[in-house]
């Protein structure tokens, strides 16, 4: 549709957008910074993310029609009028199996030059890759009529798994052949290969989190400070970093049409994120690469029953699965409770608030901040009744898990 440079353009992607997210974004579902900010940021540098969803591909991208299929319109038809009279019906049977199996796309340019590229969780990134790097460009469309809309998912769980699928896939590109790192080198923008590197280590940035959200708050049991002191002036350079930043993050997400209250959820669910889906992605595809597990393509469930839709309605978050990610999740937030409060004990019984404040000033904040946005978990494992509620079997083993880990950290290390 673009007369000057339609014809270097593969595929125009739309954001996508769902129906019913909730006013403060409960689950940050709209990705909203993603889908306003940093897929724009993209389209300077050559073109989004081909992510899978609303999205118009140019037909000679997929089907290869320039390279396979030009000048040959008249003799197809002549070809297939005349096997039609000369193919006897077995011929016709077997051609029939052959087109029903699995295998028909073997030794064909299908998922090579043609078609989409298979074998991986996010199969629409790579094929997005490979076609910006045969030198076609992409184009970003975010109209303010939103284009598609899809339902998002509205239980914690669903959010997870989805976002395990995403993260998984990502990082098994940065390790394949389709690595933005030498796949791309060359063929598209250093500012577009580090695009598509941002996506890619999300699993990895797990590690820095989890450390984040266990050892400075053990230490700040034990009484071992590992920032600098309110009156030491190195303390300057991480105040600035966490004044910027989420300060930053902040005005961004509210630029973007967020809210105070949904910029707060967001942070939340990047926690989560962090702590489980993107944990267990990466512990997955390590094991994987190492040939002890298979990745499989995990279909998020869209729907609930009537009880989980009047919860995500009002806003109440749902803790009510079974699963290992949430036994991480509330085996974190006891510990950093047990943690703060065994240094108010320390602060009452002995050294005095206001010493410890002094010495230790950075890890209190951040102990605190994680008990802050781990309200609603406390909530889902002692004060809910409702069906949302955490699991009994995974309230009790996050309580022994974390008491273990201080118990340990505080007496025997």
């Amino acid at each position: 549709m673009d007369e000057a440079e339609g014809n270097e353009i593969a595929y125009v992607q739309f954001p996508q957008n769902f129906e019913n997210v909730t006013k403060n974004e409960l689950y940050s579902n709209s990705l909203r910074v993603i889908c306003e900010v940093e897929f724009h940021g993209l389209d300077g540098y050559g073109g989004p993310l081909y992510i899978g969803s609303g999205c118009f591909h140019r037909r000679d991208i997929l089907c290869g029609r320039n390279k396979f299929i030009k000048g040959c319109k008249s003799e197809i038809k002549w070809e297939i009028s005349r096997k039609r009279e000369e193919t006897g019906i077995h011929e016709l049977e077997e051609n029939s199996r052959s087109l029903a199996s699995c295998a028909f796309e073997e030794n064909t340019e299908w998922g090579k030059e043609m078609g989409l590229k298979y074998g991986c969780p996010v199969e629409d990134v790579i094929t997005g890759l490979s076609i910006q790097c045969r030198g076609w460009k992409s184009v970003y469309c975010n109209p303010t009529r939103k284009a598609f809309l899809g339902i998002a998912t509205t239980t914690l769980s669903q959010t997870l798994v989805q976002h395990k699928r995403w993260s998984e896939g990502d990082f098994q590109i940065l390790f394949s052949k389709y690595s933005p790192a030498w796949y791309a080198h060359g063929n598209i923008s250093l500012g577009l290969q580090l695009g598509y590197c941002c996506y890619c280590f999300w699993a990895s940035n797990s590690l820095a989190t989890v450390f984040y959200s266990i050892i400075p708050s053990l230490y700040l049991l034990r009484g071992v400070s590992l920032f600098p002191q309110v009156s030491s002036p190195w303390l300057i350079p991480f105040a600035y970093v966490i004044i910027a930043k989420y300060t930053w993050s902040f005005v961004e997400f509210l630029w973007s049409g967020g809210t105070i209250l949904g910029w707060w959820n967001d942070q939340r669910i990047w926690l989560y994120k962090r702590t489980s889906s993107y944990l267990f992605a990466f512990i997955d595809t390590i094991l994987n690469s190492l040939g002890y597990s298979d990745s499989a393509f995990v279909i998020t469930a869209k729907v609930s029953d009537e009880d989980v839709s009047h919860r995500y309605e009002k806003e109440v978050m749902e803790f009510g699965a079974s699963s290992p990610m949430f036994t991480v999740l509330a085996t974190l937030a006891l510990l950093n409770l047990f943690c703060f409060l065994g240094v108010v004990k320390e602060a009452i019984m002995g050294e005095g608030m206001t010493k410890l404040y002094e010495t230790m000033p950075l890890q209190i904040l951040l102990c605190g901040v994680l008990i802050l946005i781990n309200l609603p978990l406390y909530q889902a494992l002692y004060l809910r009744k409702d069906k949302g509620k955490m699991p009994s079997s995974i309230a009790f083993k996050s309580m022994a898990f974390s008491v273990f880990a201080c118990i340990c950290f505080k007496y025997l290390y």
